[in-house]
């Protein structure tokens, strides 16, 4: 797979994601959608904690910082994900896909059959190895020690 390939694969799921985001946005409750983002988010990183503060949440959701607040403490009462100042822990993953609205699926799916290998791990690609012909190699020589005047 080309790199230019690659990019327009990437560039057309994030367009879907774009594009789901706004009409989650418009029909979903922000609960719904605080689920959704953070299933987003922990897609993309290694462990199941984040660190982010609910006024961010709220700009990226374009919601009140309030409505992420409540939405945050029903999440934490039904146990699924831990919050202290800035810091949100996922308990149950499973748990938050089942509250979290369709466009979720939609989205995931989405990467996974144009990206497929997007989750070979976290933010890190396939290790490849690249060789290189002779002619591109570079040849180090080592340069001779001179001395500064210091030291003498």
């Amino acid at each position: 797979m080309t790199l230019h390939y690659l990019l327009l694969r990437y560039t057309q799921a994030l367009i879907t994601q774009i594009a789901q985001s706004s009409v989650c946005n418009r029909h979903h409750s922000v609960y719904q959608q605080l689920c959704r983002w953070l299933l987003l988010s922990l897609d993309r990183l290694a462990s199941n904690e984040l660190t982010i503060t609910q006024e961010l949440i709220a700009n990226m959701l374009g919601v009140r910082r309030e409505g992420v607040t409540e939405a945050a403490c029903r999440l934490q009462k039904e146990r699924l994900i831990d919050y202290h100042r800035g810091h949100i822990t996922v308990l149950d993953r499973q748990g938050l896909e089942s509250q979290a609205c369709e466009c979720y699926k939609v989205v995931k799916t989405e990467f996974d059959r144009l990206i497929p290998s997007h989750r070979s791990g976290p933010l890190t690609p396939s290790v490849r190895t690249v060789h290189y012909p002779e002619s591109l190699k570079t040849k180090v020589v080592p340069l001779p020690l001179q001395r500064t005047g210091r030291g003498k």
